[in-house]
């Protein structure tokens, strides 16, 4: 699905005051299923993180401090900052049964299950142990992720997008469209019918004009 596509339906979305945010998009049929009309959920309460404080992102190692996997290390893969969560590669799983019926008898699968990010610890690069982090800014005012422990950056991890393109590396070929082609404006919308526009630059003067026609 398109970007474009995927905020125009978020934008459309109507959300009730005591819904419960979950791993599903809300205008999703999972999502409408664990929210059904007229049902009221009981409220989780969590502790608010301005984004500029937010410091785990998809693609950082970190290390999970409490629960089944305590102690192991794993890969962010999707970050849920309206309930806190993280949801690391193949850690935190449980099992369930999809697709089952009269005729089938399902499969089971694992999946992974959310963490709260309090729950988890990011990984210093340099010595490959779990540290607290703060922003910092640099000389040039870059604002960087700096480790309280050993005191060194850690940058933000390069994420791979669907199409197998990293934006941070992507190096333009010669076939490519540059910046300035692709800013220029080389159409102007206007009201003319298409056989007005043809007319007008071909040079064509019509003097007739069309009558007034009614509904009734």
């Amino acid at each position: 699905m398109r970007l474009t596509a995927a905020l125009k339906m978020a934008s459309k979305v109507v959300l009730p005051k005591d819904y419960r945010y979950g791993t599903n998009r809300p205008w999703t049929a999972a999502a409408k299923k664990q929210n059904p009309p007229g049902k009221k959920r009981n409220k989780v309460f969590v502790e608010p993180v301005a984004p500029e404080d937010w410091t785990v992102f998809r693609g950082d190692t970190v290390r999970i401090l409490a629960g089944k996997d305590e102690g192991k290390q794993g890969k962010v893969i999707q970050v849920f900052r309206r309930r806190n969560w993280v949801i690391l590669e193949g850690l935190n799983t449980h099992y369930r049964t999809i697709g089952k019926n009269a005729n089938n008898r399902g499969a089971y699968i694992a999946s992974e299950a959310p963490i709260l990010v309090r729950d988890v610890a990011l990984i210093d690069p340099s010595d490959k142990e779990p540290t607290e982090v703060v922003w910092k800014y640099t000389e040039e005012g870059e604002r960087v992720r700096v480790s309280v422990r050993t005191e060194r950056i850690i940058a933000k991890p390069v994420v791979q997008r669907r199409d197998g393109i990293v934006p941070e590396k992507w190096k333009d070929c010669p076939k490519d469209t540059s910046t300035e082609d692709a800013l220029n404006k080389t159409y102007i919308p206007s009201l003319k019918t298409l056989e007005e526009e043809v007319m007008e630059k071909l040079g064509i003067r019509d003097k007739r004009r069309f009558r007034r026609s009614y509904w009734y």
